[in-house]
């Protein structure tokens, strides 16, 4: 396997938009009359956005018709659009920067392979959206993690195989969709939690400066 590509998720990998999720979730708990805690927010990661409401209308034993669902969605996005309008560069997690310049330095092209459909901007916010060859986001997306189709397009995106193509991500979802799709894994956070990945690192700092070198020799 001399060529390799990378898809990288983007929420808890590249940058830190869980808090501002929370943020926003918390508060249309708080307007419905219930609590949302963050081991609730935990629940969240790597779903998309729909489904994260029915999650969170479950904790609360909330029953709502289709078109509250639609403007409870709305609120809640444009309480997460006042917060991620405000993101710098200063958010951009650690190794993340290093990681890119070392692909960009080895030739490895790499896309954004994310549910949420805010990514553009929160990658322009952060000043690093012209690094990607595509961005793969909510938008471009009609089944969520773990079904593998936005690493499949993301791979299409790359030109390549899916057994090309390695994943990053933070979420259990997020590494099934991976497995799914029949790509190399590589879990950013707790190695418990995200023990399906075929590779597991802390954060991004952890990635071991000839790793790519070595997936580039097997068979």
């Amino acid at each position: 396997m001399n060529k390799l590509g990378v898809i990288f998720d983007l929420d808890g990998v590249i940058v830190d938009t869980a808090k501002y999720h929370f943020l926003a979730w918390k508060q249309l708990a708080d307007q419905l009359g219930f609590t949302f805690t963050k081991a609730h927010n935990e629940l969240l990661k790597g779903v998309s956005r729909i489904k994260s409401l029915e999650i969170l209308l479950n904790i609360g034993d909330i029953r709502v018709s289709e078109e509250e669902k639609k403007a409870f969605l709305i609120r809640k996005n444009k309480e997460y659009l006042s917060y991620i309008t405000k993101m710098t560069a200063d958010e951009i997690l650690p190794g993340a920067l290093e990681l890119l310049n070392t692909l960009d330095h080895m030739g490895i092209a790499y896309v954004l392979g994310s549910a949420s459909k805010n990514a553009p901007l929160i990658l322009k916010q952060v000043g690093i959206y012209n690094r990607f060859k595509s961005i793969v986001d909510g938008n471009s997306v009609s089944k969520a993690k773990p079904d593998p189709e936005v690493f499949l397009i993301g791979a299409k995106k790359l030109n390549l195989q899916p057994r090309q193509c390695i994943v990053f991500e933070d979420a259990i979802a997020g590494i099934e969709a991976a497995n799914n799709a029949n790509m190399i894994s590589v879990g950013i956070g707790n190695k418990n939690t995200l023990n399906e990945a075929n590779y597991n690192f802390n954060n991004l700092k952890e990635i071991p400066t000839d790793f790519f070198k070595k997936l580039m020799t097997l068979n």
